[in-house]
């Protein structure tokens, strides 16, 4: 996807923080996308060996991913990051994690002395080449990003139920696999692997669906979003459009879910770690596929 031609569609960062401010006290009853994230994520580094000093949770939300990094790395300081002080809030009363406002595009952390980052569900809500332009910048030499996204296909069914409607910006422009790799690459990260894979959500009506997208804060923060109040006509076109896709009395809702991961400028750390030991690179290690729920 070109920047150019997406931007009116990329993310605005300050509606952005304000649908986080708003979702924090809803956020974990509708987070099933972003702790099936994390959930993959974190079982990629049970292959990967290290000790890490310095670790950072960015996009931290209520801080889950902090505090499961917490627990794996309990010599570590954990570092939660996010724009949303509301988020931050509540991330603030779990144990030993140290909270940072800060905007995962301009980070307050010094050059190479980051050993790992969790990025789970951040993209989506920021620019990506910025995002890995800060990562590789605060990155040791073999320290390694992990994060989870959306693809293009997230929302489909949402997306051309619009389309039916007018042409506006109703969903805000998610990266595809292939441009985030490249994206990566030319932000400085090493050896990205990208995977992609399929969930599908069910609703009963209309307004499950949507209460369930503001609780968890996934609003359309395009920056070309129409500013003024949808009118009802077009609402109602809008839902009747999307009932009509009902499968067995439910709405199915794609999820199209990107894992990846890159490591510091110096690439994965060396194979051999001591005279009977071998490391192996996370980009070797194959990646279970798990059925759509």
């Amino acid at each position: 996807m070109s920047f150019l031609r997406a931007e009116a569609a990329l993310p605005d960062p300050a509606a952005a923080r304000r649908a986080f401010d708003r979702a924090a006290a809803t956020f974990a009853r509708a987070s099933v996308v972003h702790d099936e994230a994390r959930n993959r994520l974190l079982e990629r580094l049970d292959f990967v060996r290290m000790a890490p000093r310095i670790v950072v949770d960015l996009g931290t939300g209520l801080g889950d991913g902090a505090e499961r990094l917490r627990e794996r790395y309990p010599e570590s300081r954990v570092l939660a990051i996010d724009t949303s002080l509301a988020m931050l809030a509540e991330a603030r009363k779990r144990p030993a994690i140290h909270v940072i406002a800060a905007d995962a595009e301009r980070l307050p952390l010094p050059i190479g002395q980051t050993d790992l980052i969790l990025a789970n569900m951040l993209l989506p809500w920021s620019r990506p080449d910025r995002v890995f332009r800060e990562a590789a910048r605060i990155l040791t030499s073999g320290g390694l990003l992990l994060f989870a996204t959306l693809g293009p296909d997230t929302l489909l069914e949402v997306r051309r139920a619009w389309a039916a409607v007018d042409d506006r910006v109703h969903v805000h422009a998610f990266f595809d696999m292939h441009d985030l790799g490249d994206l990566a690459v030319q932000s400085g990260l090493a050896e990205p692997v990208v995977d992609v894979d399929r969930l599908e959500l069910t609703y009963k009506d209309v307004n499950a669906l949507i209460r369930d997208l503001r609780a968890c804060g996934a609003t359309n923060v395009a920056a070309g979003r129409r500013r003024s109040l949808t009118g009802r006509r077009r609402w109602t076109r809008f839902v009747e459009t999307l009932e009509a896709s009902k499968r067995d009395g439910r709405i199915p809702v794609t999820i199209e879910l990107i894992l990846g991961h890159a490591w510091g400028r110096g690439g994965p750390p060396s194979r051999r770690v001591g005279p009977t030991e071998t490391s192996v690179s996370v980009s070797e290690i194959p990646v279970r596929r798990r059925p759509a729920k």
